[in-house]
């Protein structure tokens, strides 16, 4: 397994007109990240030039055009276009979306080929970014599809840890999303990275109904007797610690969810809403059961302060620092699995 130093950090930009750069910069800034990894940022040197002015930013970058330059213990940037991009903060752009993908297809590619160790992706305008080779609802779908596995949406901090059931689905379409063999599926996603990626021994998972006061016996809906109940106990059989299903206004607010390492909400906001008004700032978003790891910070491209050098990259920073220890619990956990009585290094 490397070193943690030599940890290779492959980084998408983003949205440019939108405060990745910023956040970037601003946690690079900080030397002492170079301890712990190498990074590389998928964009272009005139670009990253232009960044660094508008953010008084005084940090130095390495400017590669091969992925085989790549000096360890250096801020990279890989040239991924070498034409000069007209950046205007805060505007929605079309042809921003085409550069947004250019750096995230290329990072992608290095990701697939194991030219880096790890992904954490700037945020992208969801809208675009679409076109012919990018109809997805996001990243987590889109790296699915190129990656492989059953991908989860894993939103992460040190105290707090929700998996979403549906993700990025119309609200109105949620309860047909939800089937057994869904949840099925995402609940051993996140309890196979509970045990893989966060090296828990025997996970303890907590499932938030579908409907209010979980249908309250089939007078809010009967999704939640029919659907979720018979499916965690046959989950439950197989020797599972799976508890559900909650109802969701009384979860938090209890703190019940601090009984267990992590919960699975049945959608979006049902799990979104409270995990960043716990943690905004700090928390992190995984895409857990690929068989590569990608964080990324816990927002958006947050058009309305971008440019104006006051974004705080605290959670940006956090997705780098949880990209570095889940990839290495996965490398631990995978020499213990080819050689189980090699004892674990982690503390």
């Amino acid at each position: 397994m490397k070193e943690a130093e030599n940890i290779i950090v492959g980084i998408s930009i983003g949205d440019l007109n939108g405060i990745g750069g910023e956040i970037i910069f601003k946690t690079f800034e900080d030397v002492r990240m170079m301890e712990f990894c190498t990074p590389v940022i998928f964009a272009s040197a005139k670009t990253l030039t232009f960044l660094k002015k508008h953010f008084n930013s005084e940090i130095k970058f390495h400017s590669i055009n091969q992925i085989e330059q790549i000096v360890i213990g250096k801020f990279n940037v890989l040239n991924c276009w070498n034409e000069h991009v007209k950046i205007e903060f805060g505007k929605e752009d079309s042809k921003i979306g085409d550069y947004a993908l250019k750096s995230l297809q290329k990072a992608t590619l290095a990701l697939k080929n194991n030219d880096i160790d790890v992904l954490v992706t700037a945020p992208i305008n969801k809208h675009n970014i679409q076109s012919n080779d990018f109809k997805f609802p996001g990243h987590t779908d889109y790296l699915a599809k190129e990656l492989g596995g059953n991908s989860l949406m894993f939103m992460i901090t040190n105290s707090l840890r929700v998996g979403l059931l549906t993700d990025h689905v119309p609200v109105k379409d949620v309860s047909k999303h939800i089937t057994p063999k869904l949840i099925e599926n995402k609940v051993n996603t996140l309890y196979n990275s509970l045990k893989q990626d966060f090296r828990i021994q025997k996970p303890k998972i907590a499932v938030l109904g579908i409907n209010p006061h979980t249908g309250d016996n089939g007078v809010i809906g009967s999704e939640d007797d029919e659907v979720l109940r018979p499916t965690i106990s046959k989950l439950k059989e197989q020797g599972k610690l799976i508890y559900g299903p909650y109802a969701a206004d009384s979860f938090f607010g209890s703190n019940t969810y601090k009984n267990f390492d992590a919960v699975i909400a049945s959608y979006h906001d049902q799990g979104l809403v409270p995990f960043k008004t716990l943690s905004f700032g700090q928390g992190v978003n995984y895409t857990a059961g690929l068989n590569k790891v990608r964080t990324s910070p816990d927002h958006g491209t947050a058009y309305e302060i971008a440019g104006k050098g006051i974004a705080n990259e605290n959670s940006f920073k956090e997705a780098v620092f949880a990209a570095i220890k889940i990839y290495k619990n996965r490398s631990d956990y995978e020499q213990l699995t080819i050689n189980p009585l090699k004892k674990s290094t982690k503390k």
